[in-house]
């Protein structure tokens, strides 16, 4: 018996394909997506025992506050500092250098006791602060090795 040739054999592609977006849309519904939120490096709230030593540490953080810049509105951004010790009651307004002598003079009253690193810088902005004064500011400790920065607005 002789075979009959064929004529032009073709392969139907359309089962293919049909089995392949089911085997996307499988993997995509079954795939398990890393929590982000998880690995996120959060200051979670202290226990009551942390609170009271915190206490005690308080005189140990700085503080600097940005204020807007009324008096000189053809300036790039604020440039106004208010500088002192969080339980201080003396503040003055400064420039960004003299910024820089407060927080050298803040790491050089804590050496030894803390590592640079360690030492809490709290930065009060206020809402209407242009960002300038405020990356500035983040520009210089991270310049003097200051990591521990708590920003908050006004």
């Amino acid at each position: 018996m002789a075979r009959k040739p064929q004529d032009d054999p073709k392969l139907d592609m359309t089962p293919m394909i049909d089995v392949v977006f089911e085997l996307i849309i499988f993997f995509v519904v079954t795939i398990k997506q890393e929590d982000i939120l998880s690995k996120l490096n959060v200051n979670r709230p202290a226990t009551n025992n942390a609170i009271s030593s915190q206490q005690n540490d308080d005189e140990e953080k700085c503080e600097i506050q940005i204020a807007t810049n009324r008096h000189r509105p053809d300036r790039r951004h604020d440039g106004v500092y208010v500088i002192g010790d969080a339980q201080s009651t003396q503040r003055r307004e400064v420039e960004l250098p003299d910024v820089k002598e407060y927080l050298k003079k803040s790491i050089q009253r804590r050496a030894g006791r803390q590592k640079v690193a360690e030492i809490p810088v709290i930065v009060k902005a206020s809402e209407a602060s242009h960002h300038g004064a405020l990356t500035d500011l983040l520009d210089l400790c991270y310049e003097l090795g200051l990591r521990n920065i708590n920003v908050f607005t006004l």
